[in-house]
């Protein structure tokens, strides 16, 4: 299946941010930190994210990004297809020119393969991520983590006036 880091990364993210709706804008930095994404690709990806209105973004002080819609109504496969990522597990790239050029013997099969998959991430919103529970424990540990090295951070930098 070629489903590479840009779908994955975009589908983390997305989820990151789910599980902060209701903080107000979240930074890609926040995200970035907490995923261990980089923030450059992070901002390559939110820009397409933001053209298919999955995100929206806050400018000014105290900005970044919020959810586009609901959890409940962001699927899996849109994430996906947001950052031009295909679900395709044909080896051809869907184009039926698999061997010699024509379609080989097993066309059909990964192509009805990938559409299987891709029906199946269509099913999946961010809160049905967010509601399982092994998605909910790692989310509170990357948030232990985050929270301890901001306050190692304030520590080590007092602000002006300290």
């Amino acid at each position: 299946m070629r489903l590479t880091t840009k779908g994955r990364y975009a589908v983390t993210a997305m989820l990151d941010l789910a599980f902060h709706f209701g903080e107000g804008p979240i930074t890609l930095a926040d995200i970035a930190q907490r995923q261990d994404i980089s923030l450059s690709y992070l901002e390559q990806l939110f820009s397409r994210l933001r053209k298919r209105e999955l995100v929206s973004s806050v400018r000014g002080p105290g900005g970044g990004y919020v959810l586009g819609r609901s959890a409940d109504n962001i699927f899996i496969a849109e994430v996906i297809s947001a950052v031009d990522e295909k679900v395709d597990t044909t080896r051809c790239g869907g184009d039926s020119n698999c061997q010699k050029n024509e379609r080989c013997l097993t066309h059909d099969l990964w192509h009805d393969l990938s559409d299987r998959i891709y029906d199946y991430l269509s099913d999946i919103s961010l809160h049905d991520l967010m509601a399982r529970r092994g998605v909910q424990k790692v989310a509170q540990r990357q948030d232990n983590q985050h929270q301890m090295l901001a306050t190692q951070q304030s520590s080590v930098n007092p602000g002006p006036g300290a």
